[in-house]
């Protein structure tokens, strides 16, 4: 303290006293902040701008880091991502810099999202560590807290961790927690980055007179942000199949992906049943019956077959599937049908493409990068993000969409040394002293304090509506996949091989659900035979006809007399502007 105190006496008087008061709780903080490892703090300082925090603030956080990893310095120490542009920040920059800070040699591997929760099902088998901390979707969270694998970090932060936990670390900040949170009301994993699943569109066609004319004549209303399917459905057809061309290009009216490819799961996964309307009520997630179709009952799964009252092969879910393939096939670029996620990912910034109704927030700033067909020489978009539509079984108060929540994860059969030091380099990469930096280069937020910053008030106009949408309520809609999932790895990979059996016509929309329905409950029927769940385990139903539960009030809902009601659209400056 008394180094900081003279290179910057001045500049201390100004820290808040609660600040201070907070951090000076740790032990010994400061007697053990050499004065080589404060050196190397102020000059990561100039990086980690701008900041939520004074400069003064930040050399206070990175003081405790500095002193909390005292007994773990020299050690070597390995955690794991998937690779997106926020990783790779984490992974190039927070990575060196933690351990230049506080001396853990610290490395942050990248690697595709489905070999993640490979290593994390083989460690969870195995009880061997492979890393000491992992960056995993808080889409586990089902699974980690019914198999007892998982630290709550509730506990943790207040017992075995309680000494390496940062006293500012502030979770009322973190805008994602309640998706981490299981049932028995603990925190499992820290949010490290999150992102949402919107509706993509060309705004500067949306706005041309011709266009709007064009469609206004064809359609009989506006054309405009779609609230419902039909809407959807009609802009789709009208840029493919009536437009045509702009500017001399081919242009189309929806872009997607349908390579028989893990991500072909994540497409269906990721809440695609839920904007159809296939699930129940409730935020985060439907219940009982919750986006991926499985009904629970008292916390235990009781079946994913609408016979045993799920909704994975209900009227709903199959028309969701179904009008996934007929836009595929009908209104996206031929190519289309052959491409992977990240493959399909970069198609909509070329410049053909009118709207795309499942796009992911983490494509930002890639389609925002200046020389793009879609940004204007100013800088700005020439898109925007929107609120997804919802499809006709959709009702008021069911979840709108996908968040995606990458949460860091410890777990208890881990070296507890080296789980304390993973520890200190999650909460560094979430820490205030880095994450709005870390916020403007991956652009999936994960603090409050964050999006309200004046600094993306600044930038909102080159985003899209990212900062808008962040800041509204509507992003309560958004979530991840909830608690009724007993187990992630084993039924996530059931979803894209039965939907490509679909999309090559193997199989019927129907008979692809039926089968996944099947097997998702051969499956949980497994896990309730063998009693691996340490709490809240798969209890199935007995089957019985479908009508009894098509009977009863909410999911699974019956077949709808008419799946393509009126189209609706709403002008997206409108839109903005009920949000504010």
């Amino acid at each position: 303290m008394k180094w900081l105190s003279k290179q910057y006496g001045a500049g201390l008087a100004a820290v808040g006293a609660a600040m201070i008061g907070a951090l000076a709780a740790g032990p010994g903080v400061s007697q053990a902040a050499t004065e080589a490892q404060m050196e190397k703090a102020k000059k990561w300082l100039d990086e980690f701008q701008p900041s939520t925090l004074s400069r003064e603030e930040q050399l206070r956080e990175l003081e405790w880091f500095i002193d909390a990893a005292e007994e773990f310095r020299g050690m070597d120490i390995q955690v794991v991502s998937e690779t997106i542009a926020t990783h790779e920040y984490e992974s190039n920059t927070l990575a060196k810099a933690f351990s230049e800070i506080t001396g853990i040699n610290l490395t942050h591997d990248l690697i595709q999202e489905g070999d993640v929760i490979e290593k994390l099902q083989t460690e969870m088998q195995t009880k061997t560590p492979i890393y000491d901390a992992y960056v995993n979707d808080a889409d586990l969270i089902g699974t980690h807290f019914r198999y007892g694998d998982v630290i709550p970090l509730s506990d943790y932060m207040k017992g075995e961790g309680s000494d390496v936990t940062l006293p500012t670390l502030d979770l009322d900040d973190f805008m994602g927690t309640s998706f981490a949170t299981a049932p028995d009301g603990k925190l499992y994993q820290l949010p490290d980055q999150q992102f949402a699943n919107l509706y993509w569109f060309r705004y500067d066609w949306f706005q041309r007179p011709d266009l709007r004319k064009r469609f206004k004549e064809r359609y009989g209303y506006e054309l405009g942000v779609p609230v419902n399917w039909s809407a959807y459905e009609d802009i789709a057809e009208f840029f493919s199949k009536h437009v045509k061309e702009i500017d001399g290009e081919r242009v189309y009216g929806h872009m997607d992906y349908g390579k028989k490819d893990p991500s072909l799961g994540w497409r269906f996964t990721d809440a695609w049943l839920s904007m159809a309307g296939a699930g129940d009520k409730g935020i985060p997630n439907g219940k009982p019956v919750d986006e991926w179709g499985i009904r629970v009952e008292d916390c235990h799964p009781v079946g994913s077959d609408v016979r045993r009252g799920g909704a994975v092969n209900s009227p709903a879910a199959v028309y969701s599937l179904r009008k996934y393939i007929e836009w595929l096939k009908a209104y996206a670029p031929p190519e289309a049908a052959g491409m992977t996620f990240s493959e399909a990912g970069p198609v909509p910034a070329q410049g053909n493409v009118a709207q795309q109704i499942f796009w992911y927030t983490a494509f930002t700033s890639s389609m925002a990068e200046e020389g793009l067909p879609v940004v204007n020489e100013d800088g700005e978009p020439k898109w925007r993000m929107a609120p997804s539509p919802h499809g006709p079984y959709w009702e008021e108060g069911m979840k709108l969409g996908y968040q995606d929540v990458g949460s860091w994860t410890l777990f208890k059969h881990a070296d507890p040394k080296r789980r304390k030091a993973a520890w200190l380099y999650a909460q560094f990469t979430t820490s205030k002293t880095v994450s709005l930096k870390k916020t403007h280069v991956g652009l999936t937020p994960i603090r409050e304090s964050d999006i309200q910053h004046e600094s993306f008030t600044e930038r909102a106009p080159e985003l899209g509506g990212l900062v808008e949408f962040y800041r509204s309520p509507a992003r309560l809609q958004w979530t991840d996949t909830g608690t009724n999932v007993p187990d992630y790895p084993k039924l996530a990979q059931l979803w894209w091989q039965n939907v490509a059996d679909a999309v090559t016509g193997d199989e019927t929309p129907q008979g692809a659900m039926d089968n996944l329905a099947k097997e998702q409950d051969r499956v949980m029927e497994r896990l309730e035979r063998a009693g691996v769940q340490e709490t809240c385990g798969p209890k199935l139903n007995e089957l019985r006809d479908a009508q009894y539960w098509f009977d009863q009030p909410g999911a699974p809902k019956p077949k709808l007399d008419n799946e393509k009601p009126q189209g609706q659209t709403v002008a997206y400056d409108e839109l903005i502007k009920s949000w504010q």
